[in-house]
């Protein structure tokens, strides 16, 4: 098997304690990230071999982080240096991005001044026989979706497996194109997706009768999966693999639908939670692994499901899991 390409755009996180703690202490952390850094942060750390794609400015900032990538084991040879500037958001500690407390700063970010012929697709996929990417980069602007296209276009000319994350943020969508107009043109290269009911509504205009999990039962959203991945295989005859995530009030458990067979995760207890971000990239990096190194479906979504609950309780967008640790999860208590 060949190299992982993940590509998308390398954010830094600013992470303030609010009450004017970050005013009074004069500082903020600051994390390394971005969905599909922190797939390929996880993949590299269960040594799986990974290149990252992504586009920064030339300067001090870009060469430590370069450096800290390579540190992990992660090839950043694909990385385009070009633009002035890396795109940064904010969230409060212990915050969701899901919710509305993200502050995104990554306008006329190296990331999204990339377009269709600044890549040698060719030349940076020669070793690769995976491509990952994420709904988040084709929320930037058309530009980016023709980029994500040409990048499909040439995966799947090389027959690589390509896979996406169904992140869905509504902040994101604002170049006066819907969501459901534009992910199922670059649907239809992919053979695996992670995602939830919702995503796949707000982004592939899949409707489900259920609009959210408050008051419904495991049994209902599970129903409500099988519904879901059912009506995409339909619409999306190249995608084989779907996994759904569910991350309730205390509890966290995924369906995972591999050739036309469905499989439930066990259901893990959310606690000792210390930072949420990260956990979605986690679970994706797990679908990855699985099906890379062609492990049986269900352990697969149980190894899955443990990786993001474990990674709700580290601090990071990604994760510092090893593959032993996420294991010992698993077993009997």
């Amino acid at each position: 098997m060949g190299k992982v390409f993940c590509f998308g755009e390398f954010l830094l996180r600013m992470s303030p304690s609010l009450n004017r703690q970050w005013l009074h202490d004069a500082t903020i952390p600051v994390y390394i990230g971005g969905a599909e850094l922190n797939v390929a942060t996880a993949l590299a750390k269960w040594d799986i071999p990974v290149k990252y794609c992504s586009a920064l400015p030339v300067n001090f900032m870009s060469r430590e982080i370069i450096e800290e990538l390579q540190s992990k084991n992660i090839d950043t040879s694909p990385i385009h240096f070009s633009g002035n500037r890396i795109g940064v958001y904010y969230l409060q500690q212990g915050a969701d991005l899901k919710k509305v407390d993200v502050i995104y700063d990554r306008a006329y970010s190296s990331f999204s001044a990339l377009r269709a012929g600044m890549i040698n697709w060719d030349e940076v996929l020669s070793d690769c026989s995976w491509f990952h990417f994420s709904a988040i980069s084709p929320a930037l602007s058309m530009a980016t979706v023709e980029l994500c296209k040409e990048a499909l276009q040439a995966a799947s000319q090389k027959g690589l497996t390509i896979s996406i994350d169904l992140n869905y943020r509504s902040k994101l969508w604002q170049y006066g194109k819907y969501p459901a107009e534009i992910m199922p043109g670059l649907m239809q290269y992919c053979h695996v997706v992670m995602g939830n009911i919702w995503a796949a509504e707000s982004l592939l205009g899949i409707s489900s009768d259920i609009k959210e999990s408050a008051g419904m039962s495991n049994d209902m959203l599970i129903a409500a999966a099988a519904d879901s991945m059912q009506k995409m295989q339909s619409l999306f005859p190249t995608v084989q693999t779907i996994a759904y995530t569910f991350r309730l009030e205390e509890q966290y458990f995924a369906v995972l639908r591999d050739n036309h067979s469905q499989y439930v995760s066990r259901q893990f207890t959310q606690s000792n939670i210390v930072d949420r971000v990260g956990s979605g990239d986690c679970f994706m990096a797990g679908i990855i692994y699985g099906l890379y190194h062609h492990h049986l479906p269900v352990d697969i979504i149980d190894f899955s499901t443990a990786a993001a609950v474990g990674k709700m309780q580290e601090k990071g967008d990604a994760t510092n899991q090893t593959i032993s640790g996420i294991k010992q999860k698993l077993l009997p208590k």
